[in-house]
């Protein structure tokens, strides 16, 4: 139990404890009067005091006890026991007048005297306050009828009163005593009448606040009245004395009246200090049919009553009274009255209940909710038509079967919990709750259903509906927020939450959990050949690839592009090489299976798949996890395609320096941290400098020298933003060759200069156009002194707009090389189409000239084309005498590597131009056909000497 139900609960035992104990207590002092005036209270004096001072007192605190409460506590009925306090005014003060002439002047009460006003003032209050607590009627008929009533019960009783008593105590008084004493006599039970009249009317009318108080004061004024009636009959009247029993019946009228504000409260849960404490809803109890049947059969008992006075008069041979007659006129007419009154009130409410009726009818018929009243049981008692349109069974079929029959076996349970639940909580605090579950339909099928649940006399009201369009609606929408719309494979979010999922639970510490991530080599260039149609099926062919390919409870999922991946559940190994051999395997697999041709619109499509392979480790995320495996992925791009790529630790490190390279990479050109180097072109026949190679060193803050194969390879594989920063690097370097040769020229070293540049980058928009051109004007670098090398030939790159661009550059002087010469499928094709003067041999055929006799047959022909041409060859990359002597007995003018100089700053560049010439290996070098011999092996890029 809560900590507010324990103090309600500790509360109400008080409370309760209380009114206990003052009932008790009033039972006492009750029962102790009426046993002292059984027996005449031991002597006739106090009798007398007890009989007439006792009742006053009594009276008295009645009435202090009505008022005292009226002024101190808010409520509704506060008229009422004012008027209540007044009554009992009255009749303490007639009490102390009746003592007064007893007991102080000890001479009998004269007949009228003033204790008679007080006694009849006793009545008029306690009567309005009765009306006070009435239930006001709403309408004109209600009050007619109230009205009414209290006549017929008045007049019922006066009519048998008068033909009892009355009409004898009438006569009698009439003709041995004065008007006033008749009337005097008549007074007091005319108005006992009609109290008691007043008493019972109000008993069925009464209001329902504070019930317990309102019934305690009517049965203390009820017994105060009894008291009144016996008091008045000629034959208790004649022996009655002070201090009798029947003084104990007004004793107990007092102290009930004085206890009914305080002491019922007492009985509630605790003193609250208001009229208006409700009690709970579980401890009401019902209201009695009874009662309503009394008050609907009141105005018939009482005309029953006025019948039986009459009668008494006719059986008895007695002259019947004007008195009774005129009486029993008056109920009959009233009873007539009310009766036409209350057909006609039957009448409309029965129009406005057939009415109301067909309303709601109409509603429950035409609705498209399913309404079903089901027994506590459990048995449907009531259907609405709606079923046969919503379930496809007749409303008639479904009365009197099981609510449980009807529910889906795996939703059963579920609901009984519900429908439990809700029932043992407070109808206040929850009134109603939604059920959904699957309904059987006439055609056998399941209905999603949305049921709204209500009470119903200790039964239960469904209001359902179907929602199973809504229900596949929301499952379709969740699919498609998890699934990849064009394969239909899971997208990242799933496959981020199933990853999760298997590296939590009882497959934490199962470390053959492996993530694959895949990628499609060679997709681009479907896209961009066949068209994106054409991609999009195969990107749909390789993931059923996929999915075929992997176990039931493995994932495959597409992350987007041409970008797939699979999750591979670890099956418990302990040993994690074995483990690691049979991951590789399945992505070995997976490899040769997406590998396979593809059939695209009649014909066979190719393409390869690089996968990456990452094994889950003690306490990793998701998230690192899937980026372990995304870097081996692109490993296995970086180290020839088409393979498979395990992740390791080194990978992870690369990545940062790469970052770090990249992140210091952004500012280097600004700080100035570039330089230009020049690397000699040597004739193979004088030895002279015939050409300066220009190339970029980055020197970095930290005193590390990077080579452009380093640098570029980072620019690469950066974001656009790095790409700019690539091309605004290309165009400093132009920049900057042009204008230390416009120097060099200047000084009287007219040597040549070389710039690599691409393909691309020559024709990029991006470029000011006509830049080359406005460098050689701005320096007056004069014609034939600056070569520009074509790096690459792209086989994107249009070959016309290529050619245009050149020969516009070999008409201002530029003379033009095709670099790599040897290597590529187009090599031949450019040298064809475009504008070339010289040639420069790929470093791969120089490298192995001399031991390789293969390529010496290769580069022997090419240099050959070259001569037949007319063109001048560089052999790039000779870096050993022995090449230096093979490359000129094949016919190569010209050469650049370690063999005659390295890299030079401007400094020893000028040393060099002014000494003009190197020394040339003499003998004759032949290829050798056996095996390699030993020699130095040049690099990617030639290596910077010490400055």
């Amino acid at each position: 139990m809560s900590a507010p139900g324990a103090l309600l609960a500790r509360q109400s035992v008080s409370g309760g404890s209380s009114g206990l104990l003052s009932q008790l207590l009033l039972a006492v002092v009750c029962g102790g009067y009426a046993v002292g005036a059984a027996f005449d209270w031991g002597s006739d004096e106090l009798a007398l005091v007890m009989g007439d001072f006792g009742l006053s007192l009594a009276a008295a605190l009645a009435a202090v006890s009505c008022f005292f409460y009226a002024r101190t506590r808010e409520s509704l009925f506060r008229p009422a026991w004012l008027l209540f306090s007044l009554s009992s005014a009255m009749a303490a003060c007639g009490n102390a007048v009746w003592g007064w002439y007893e007991v102080v002047l000890q001479v009998p009460v004269p007949s009228p005297s003033l204790a008679d006003l007080f006694f009849l003032c006793f009545a008029p209050p306690a009567i309005v306050g009765l009306l006070v607590l009435a239930k006001r009627p709403v309408t004109r008929a209600g009050w007619v009828c109230l009205a009414l009533d209290s006549w017929l019960i008045g007049g019922s009783l006066l009519t048998l009163s008068w033909s009892l008593a009355l009409a004898h105590t009438a006569h009698l008084e009439g003709s041995t005593e004065s008007v006033a004493h008749a009337a005097l006599s008549l007074a007091y039970p005319l108005l006992d009448i009609v109290l008691v009249s007043m008493v019972l009317a109000l008993h069925f009318r009464r209001s329902n606040t504070n019930r317990s108080a309102i019934n305690t004061a009517i049965a203390g004024l009820a017994l105060t009245v009894l008291s009144d009636a016996l008091f008045t009959s000629p034959l208790l009247r004649a022996n009655y004395q002070s201090g009798q029993l029947l003084d104990a019946g007004w004793f107990a009228g007092s102290l009930l009246l004085a206890y009914a504000p305080w002491g019922a409260r007492f009985g509630a849960a605790g003193f609250t200090g208001t009229d208006r404490a409700p009690e709970p809803r579980e401890f009401r109890l019902p209201s009695r049919p009874i009662a309503g049947s009394l008050a609907a059969l009141t105005p018939y008992l009482a005309a029953a009553v006025c019948t039986l006075g009459i009668l008494y008069n006719v059986i008895d041979g007695r002259r019947v009274d004007r008195v009774v007659v005129l009486t029993g006129c008056t109920v009959v007419l009233a009873l007539v009255v009310r009766q036409g009154i209350m057909l006609l009130d039957n009448i409309a409410l029965t129009h406005e209940l057939a009415q109301k009726e067909n309303h709601f009818r109409s509603l429950v018929q035409g609705s498209s909710d399913v309404i079903m009243i089901a027994a506590p049981t459990g048995i449907l008692r009531y259907v609405s038509p709606a079923a046969a349109g919503v379930y496809g069974r007749d409303a008639e079929d479904l009365v009197g079967s099981e609510l449980a029959s009807l529910i889906h076996p795996a939703d059963l349970g579920r609901v009984v919990h519900e429908v439990r639940r809700f029932l043992a909580a407070a109808p206040a605090v929850e009134p109603t709750t939604r059920i959904e579950c699957r309904f059987r339909s006439g055609a056998g099928d399941w209905l999603n259903v949305e049921s709204t649940v209500n009470r119903h006399q200790g039964g239960l009201i469904f209001n359902s509906r179907d929602v199973t369009e809504r229900v596949r609606l929301q499952a379709q929408l969740q699919h498609n927020a998890e699934h990849d719309p064009l394969t239909d494979l899971p997208n990242r979010a799933l496959f981020t939450t199933r990853v999760r999922k298997a590296l939590g639970g009882r497959r934490a510490t199962d470390h053959g959990t492996a993530v694959l991530f895949i990628d499609l080599d060679g997709f681009k260039a479907v896209n961009d050949t066949i068209g994106h149609q054409a991609g999009d099926e195969l990107l749909i062919q390789a993931a059923h690839r996929l999915q075929d390919s992997v176990r039931g409870g493995d994932t495959a999922a597409r992350l987007g592009g041409d970008e797939f991946a699979a999750l591979i559940v670890g099956n418990g190994s302990h040993d994690q090489s074995v483990r690691e051999e049979q991951v590789h395997e399945i992505a070995d697999r997976l490899r040769l299976r997406l590998s396979q041709p593809y059939r695209i619109e009649g014909s066979e499509v190719r393409v390869a798949a690089s996968i990456g392979v990452a094994f889950a480790g003690p306490g990793i995320s998701p998230t690192d996890l899937m980026r372990n495996a995304d870097l081996a992925m692109y490993r296995a791009k970086a180290g020839g395609k088409n393979r498979v790529e395990l992740y390791a630790p080194q990978m992870q490190a690369e990545v940062v320096r790469r970052s770090e390279l990249t992140a210091r990479l952004r500012t280097a050109l600004h700080d100035g941290e570039f330089a230009l180097l020049h690397q000699p072109v040597v004739s193979l026949t004088t030895g002279r400098i015939a050409a300066v190679a220009a190339q970029a060193r980055w020197r970095s803050s930290q005193g590390i020298l990077f080579t452009p194969a380093e640098f570029l390879r980072v620019q690469q594989q950066g974001d656009v933003e790095d790409h700019a920063r690539t091309t605004e690097l290309g165009r400093w370097l132009l920049e900057e060759a042009v204008e230390q040769a416009a120097e060099r020229s200047s000084a009287g070293h007219h040597v040549p200069v070389a710039i690599r540049l691409s393909a691309r980058r020559l024709l990029d928009k991006s470029l000011p156009l006509g830049s080359i051109e406005s460098l050689l004007t701005r320096y007056a670098l004069p014609s034939g002194a600056l070569v520009i090398e074509i790096a690459d030939s792209d086989p994107r790159i249009a070959f016309e707009e290529l050619e245009r661009r050149l020969l516009a550059l070999r008409r201002l002087g530029v003379r033009i090389a095709l670099d790599g010469f040897g290597r590529g499928y187009a090599a031949i094709s450019a040298l064809r189409r475009l504008p070339v003067d010289v040639l420069r041999l790929d470093r791969g055929l120089v490298e192995g000239v001399v031991e390789s006799a293969r390529l010496h047959k290769i580069t022997s022909g090419l240099l050959r084309i070259a001569c037949d041409l007319g063109m001048q060859s560089v052999a790039d990359g000779v870096d050993v005498p022995e090449q230096v002597i093979a490359l000129r007995a094949m016919g190569c003018t010209h050469g650049q590597g370690m063999a005659f100089s390295g890299p030079l700053d401007e400094y020893r560049l000028r040393r060099s131009l002014t000494r003009s010439q190197f020394p040339l290996p003499g003998g004759l070098a032949r290829p050798a056909l056996i095996g390699p011999r030993s020699f130095v092996r040049s690099h990617n890029e030639t290596p910077v000497p010490p400055t």
